[in-house]
Formats: structure tokens, sequence, C-alpha cells
């Protein structure tokens, strides 16, 4: 089977976000489906480093056994950790967690943050607006998982019928949407 939602994320970060992965530090929150999903593309794109910080370790420190040796191939610095002391200062922050959804906030301090981070909350609409505005609130750009939605799609797209849809138009319009809603 073929899971198109890391490479709509990191198409979502470097091409719509304008930015570069490449040599940036990347926290991963979350160790369920939905982080273990983006986790290989995001390797692929080669930063320096990706946490995978989770409220049990043992979880995540399994998904980064499974892709430790992919990572070291990239040249990928990837480790597991809890919430608790997830590190600090990243250049981008991507909440692959459930928290949104059930308004829970953010589970980790705004340590993980610099001035300027791309932070992404895997959800989209309402469940997104709370992490957005703590992002905000603390100095980095937030950025919903809208744009990530279009892209997998996009790539699906283009998985099945060998042509990359122009995914602009879609997500303009879309974001449209979701905000006036």
């Amino acid at each position: 089977a073929d899971n198109t939602d890391g490479v709509g994320l990191v198409r979502d970060i470097t091409v719509n976000a304008g930015v570069a992965l490449q040599g940036a530090r990347v926290l991963l929150l979350g160790a369920g489906g939905a982080s273990a999903g983006v986790l290989g593309p995001l390797i692929e794109a080669r930063p320096a480093e990706i946490v995978m910080a989770n409220r049990t370790v043992e979880k995540a420190q399994a998904i980064v056994d499974r892709h430790q040796a992919f990572a070291r191939e990239h040249g990928v610095t990837l480790r597991a950790t809890g919430l608790d002391a997830p590190g600090t200062g990243f250049d981008v922050f991507i909440n692959g967690t459930a928290a949104s959804l059930g308004g829970q906030g953010v589970p980790v301090g705004p340590q993980v943050l610099r001035p300027g981070t791309l932070a992404i909350d895997m959800m989209y609409g309402a469940a997104a607006r709370p992490f957005l505005d703590w992002a905000r609130a603390h100095g980095a750009t937030g950025r919903d998982g809208l744009g990530m939605l279009v892209e997998q799609a996009g790539a699906a797209f283009a998985l099945w019928r060998g042509v990359q849809p122009d995914t602009a138009p879609v997500l303009a319009r879309l974001r449209q949407e979701v905000d006036a809603a």
C-alpha cells in the first residue's frame, strides 16, 4: 500500500510554506499512525535532526528504531523522547497528535519554538485554531493541515494517473471555504 500523507506534508512545507527541510531541526509530536506515516518522507527531505516526542517514549522509540537505518542512510539524526524534554528552538514543529481534536491544547511548552519556527498542526479548520493561536502567540508561523491534505491528494492522483495536478488553486479555494466557516 502507498501512503501519500508524508509526501503531501513535505510538499506543503517546502513548496506552499516555502520552508527548506534540508539541514533543519524538526520536532514531530506524537507516535501514532499520522506521525509514523510521515516519518519516511521527512527523512528523505534530509533535515539535520528529527525528534519524535510522545507521552509514551517506548512507542516513539519503536517507530524510531524501525526508521533508524533509513535515517542514517540519509544523514539524519533521529531520536525519541518524552513530552517533558523534547528540546528547544526547532525550525519546524509538527503536531501529529489528536490533541487538537479533543481541544486538549499543545502538550509541550513554547521552548520548542524559536522566532519564525514553522508550527504545523495536521488538523485543519476550527480544531487547529487553538494550536495556530498558541504558535503565533509565541513568535512562530502557524500552519494547519489543509495544505498537507491537498498535497497528499495531489500525490495520490499523480501515483494513479501519472500526472501531478496543480494543487495551488484547489488549496486556495478550500482555504477560502475553511476560513469562512
